[in-house]
């Protein structure tokens, strides 16, 4: 239409989008402009300004509000959508219909019986590993989504981790998550993609040690609340009490922050105590500061019910009733130490206790990791040959560098930030060697671990200025480590003697399909000493993987792939990298040749 064709009385389409409208009157202010007085199909008066290019789109309207000459496509496109905005109404497992999964019964409890009713929520989900808590966690978000409950939410993962739950979440429930990182910081517009993005997943130990990240993180909680924020491997966030003290590593920290900053929160992990109910009550501090925090009283740990599940593998079942996982069966492998070993057991405890003598004259922090780094000695004797054979010759050298240096200083001394004790840097160390036990293991990786236990050699060597102490030092090392290099080459390792017939036994070659075997340890020296010597047993290199911490992710994901589907992969050798969030289930035999001293490391493990 023309502006000039406009009149009282007609009836146009297109002036509205809710249907045709009655014109009450039609004031024209030039050729290009006119105020329109109208009525809609309810009766309502309504009033506009109209361009000539407006009157372009309006015709004369014979029929009633509705035509039914729209493209059918649209409106049964429209419906739908509109059906699936309502479908939590009358469907209460609407989620599960609209991702690509099909969840056990525990996973349809926890989230439609457990999680789902609690708003706000905060609930420390504890199920045993392999349980589905991702599927649990990805089916809880579009729920939310899906009953306009959740627009922004936050998934906090250990660095390992954090591609695994994007691609679970983009594959099974077509969410589509980014990953922090640097780069994102620089892109956005103001700086804070935590303002930016509504759903985010970030590595837990890039956010507890970055206090800029964690400003920012703030920030956005002034914008923009999370509407859920998901903790996995939350026990990573622990607090130990040291006599009166609680001690907060920095991840603790982080969930404190967490915690005030989203409306609901969900703390994930399969090891929720250590064993020590003091550093439990504190870490579910985290879901409900007034009720857990203090001291225990009377011994007993408040009723935990209402904000943590826990099921083990044992109690999930199949739709049919039957049990989901086969029965966990474990025992104790003893052997006796042959004469060289017990020999060299002994020259190496005299070692430790001498210098754990000596160590208890220096200050406390320095003499505690000093004796961290001796105890370490013990433990690597215990683990293999080749583990304490390196472990004593990378001591002997590293004295040997300090007596040269004290022979000949540099003129210009340079102080390297790698001679800084890694622990000292990353965390308070315990005052009493008594606490050793209580150093929270999971604020490092495996390679962090082993430096942190060397840096005491370090201290060691710094506090040896005598050039005569430090012979004397030297001489006893040497004395040590010819002594490991002779059980080395003995070939008579009590315990890889166990693992050997352990190898040829039916429990391992029997089997249909084939029996394949993960083998723990906690040191590298070892993981590369047993690799060698299962595939001479096995007489093929091609049946040994390995899986460590110094791997990057898509070498572990192939090594993952390849010992899933490969058949010729029949052993993996792995330090704990590999006992945390990936999936090995394929295997149905594990070793624990090396024990933490962590037992929640042993259960992830499992």
């Amino acid at each position: 239409m023309q502006l000039s064709e406009i009149e009282p009385g007609q009836r146009l389409a297109g002036v509205r989008a809710d249907g045709p409208v009655e014109v009450v009157a039609f004031d024209r202010n030039d050729d290009r402009m006119g105020t329109l007085t109208l009525r809609a199909w309810d009766g309502s008066l309504d009033q506009r300004l109209v361009s000539a290019e407006d009157a372009l789109g309006f015709e004369i309207s014979s029929g009633g509000r509705w035509t039914f000459d729209a493209d059918g496509d649209l409106f049964r496109l429209a419906s739908e959508a509109r059906r699936i905005k309502m479908a939590h109404l009358f469907d209460p497992y609407s989620a599960i219909e609209a991702s690509g999964i099909e969840p056990l019964p525990h996973q349809i409890e926890a989230v439609y019986t457990e999680l789902l009713p609690r708003q706000p929520l905060s609930f420390l989900l504890a199920d045993d590993p392999g349980a589905g808590k991702t599927i649990m966690s990805g089916l809880y978000i579009r729920e939310l989504m899906l009953r306009g409950a959740l627009t922004r939410c936050l998934v906090v993962a250990p660095g390992s981790l954090v591609e695994q739950w994007q691609e679970e979440l983009h594959d099974k429930f077509n969410l589509r998550f980014d990953i922090f990182s640097r780069q994102m910081v620089e892109a956005a517009l103001t700086a804070n993609p935590f303002l930016e993005k509504d759903l985010l997943i970030v590595r837990l130990d890039q956010l507890s040690r970055n206090e800029e990240l964690q400003a920012k993180l703030a920030q956005a909680k002034e914008g923009k609340e999370w509407d859920l924020v998901i903790v996995d491997e939350a026990h990573k966030m622990s607090a130990h009490l040291y006599g009166p003290r609680l001690e907060k590593t920095k991840r603790f920290q982080l969930g404190e922050k967490l915690r005030d900053q989203a409306r609901n929160l969900l703390l994930l992990t399969a090891t929720p105590h250590n064993g020590k109910d003091e550093d439990f009550l504190a870490f579910m501090t985290l879901l409900d500061q007034d009720r857990f925090a203090g001291r225990l009283r009377d011994k007993d740990l408040p009723d935990t019910s209402d904000i943590m599940r826990r099921k083990v593998k044992e109690s999930l079942l199949t739709f049919d009733g039957k049990p989901l996982f086969p029965e966990r069966r474990a025992e104790t492998l003893n052997y006796d130490l042959s004469e060289p070993e017990q020999r060299l057991y002994d020259q190496v405890t005299d070692y430790v206790r001498t210098g754990l003598d000596r160590a208890d004259q220096l200050a406390d922090q320095k003499r505690v990791i000093i004796g961290f780094a001796l105890v370490g000695l013990q433990r690597r004797l215990a683990s293999s040959p080749e583990a304490i054979y390196q472990s004593l010759r990378r001591r002997r050298e590293r004295l040997e560098k300090r007596l040269a240096e004290l022979l000949n200083p540099p003129s210009d001394p340079v102080h390297s930030p790698e001679q800084t004790p890694l622990g000292l840097r990353r965390m308070r160390l315990p005052d009493d060697l008594n606490e050793m036990a209580d150093l929270d293991q999971d604020e490092f990786d495996d390679e962090e671990w082993e430096r942190l236990e060397e840096t005491g050699v370090e201290e060691t060597a710094a506090d040896l200025a005598d050039p005569d102490e430090l012979r004397r030092e030297i001489g006893s090392l040497k004395e040590l480590e010819k002594a490991a290099l002779e059980v080395r080459r003995s070939n008579r390792d009590s315990k890889w003697t166990e693992l050997s017939e352990f190898l040829d036994s039916d429990d391992f070659r029997g089997g249909d399909p084939p029996r394949k075997l993960i083998v723990f340890t906690e040191h590298k020296d070892t993981l590369r000493y047993l690799t060698q010597k299962i595939q001479t047993r096995l007489g093929r290199p091609e049946a040994v993987v390995n899986i460590h911490g110094g791997m990057k992710r898509e070498e572990r994901r192939s090594v993952q792939d390849r010992f899933r589907n490969d058949p010729l992969a029949k052993v993996l050798v792995a330090t704990d990298a590999a006992g945390e969030g990936v999936n090995l289930q394929r295997a149905n035999l594990m070793v624990n040749y090396d024990l933490p001293w962590n037992p929640n490391r042993i259960e992830q493990r499992f």
